[in-house]
């Protein structure tokens, strides 16, 4: 089973451009996933998949999307707008108007919630949705979950992107989340940079953006004094791909740049292959 994932969009933050940035960069990891060597059972998009939750950038995006030959299965972020979301991409609704559902494999499950505060950069989990995810995850109690969410509820580094520890979300968040203990991870967005990182006795994913990334600057920042450090960078579009080897999800980043080959698999390196495979068991 390979699980795609692409996270923060931004379609719509050049509006009236048709040959937008954002969207020529979505295209590209597209085109990766659908024509390369690793097509997908199925593609996450992590949320802020638009820049500003207007009606028209979910219809572009889901031209987008139409292409793909595998289902994809989105979220919302910070930049989202609920009311138009569910607009373009409806039966995604936990019945209290969040964008959180549950996606059925054949060997584990994947529990995707909403931390969208409307008006708010951070995340949010309210009681309401917190309540959902505690019943949804009852449902199944002996089947490896990986819960998908675009707020990584963890301190990140990069100050000015940090979610604090004792955010109330986090607190409500996590206490749901240590009454099961088949839940082996989350799969997030948000930060615009790869990511992995330990909580709470489980692995936290986190995908780089399709949109430009934020620079990896580990300073801290002072919001009374700007210093003209890099913010936004450049690099090339990302994404990711979590493989389920029936025993657990071993999450792979990559991008959709260009890819110098400087060794392929020929007799020349046929040896070096077989006396890899022999060494192993079976």
């Amino acid at each position: 089973m390979l699980i795609a994932q692409i996270t923060d969009i931004h379609i719509g933050f050049d509006p009236d451009n048709p040959a937008e940035y954002n969207r020529k960069r979505l295209d590209e990891v597209l085109d990766v996933l659908i024509e390369g060597p690793n097509r997908p059972d199925l593609l996450l998009a992590t949320g802020d998949i638009t820049d500003r939750g207007d009606a028209d950038s979910y219809r572009r995006l889901a031209t987008a999307f139409s292409r793909c030959p595998f289902p994809v299965w989105p979220s919302v972020g910070n930049h989202d707008l609920r009311d138009n979301f569910h607009a373009r991409f409806p039966g995604f609704d936990d019945g209290n108007g969040f964008v959180q559902y549950t996606v059925e494999l054949p060997e584990l499950r994947l529990v995707t919630i909403d931390t969208l505060e409307e008006g708010r950069h951070g995340g949010a989990f309210c009681e309401r949705r917190a309540a959902w995810l505690d019943a949804e995850l009852a449902k199944a109690p002996a089947r490896p979950t990986y819960i998908v969410m675009h707020h990584p509820p963890v301190e990140s580094g990069i100050e000015w992107m940090n979610t604090h520890p004792d955010e109330p979300w986090v607190a409500t968040f996590t206490d749901v989340v240590r009454r099961h203990p088949q839940v082996r991870g989350l799969i997030c967005g948000h930060l615009h940079r790869s990511v992995t990182v330990a909580w709470e006795g489980r692995t936290i994913a986190i995908c780089s953006s399709t949109a430009p990334q934020v620079s990896l600057d580990l300073r801290p920042i002072d919001e009374n004094h700007p210093d003209d450090r890099p913010m936004i960078v450049a690099e090339d579009p990302a994404y990711a791909l979590h493989r389920w080897n029936g025993r657990e999800l071993v999450s792979f980043y990559d991008h959709a740049g260009a890819h110098t080959m400087l060794a392929k698999y020929d007799e020349r390196l046929q040896p070096l292959v077989r006396e890899l495979k022999a060494e192993r068991p079976g």
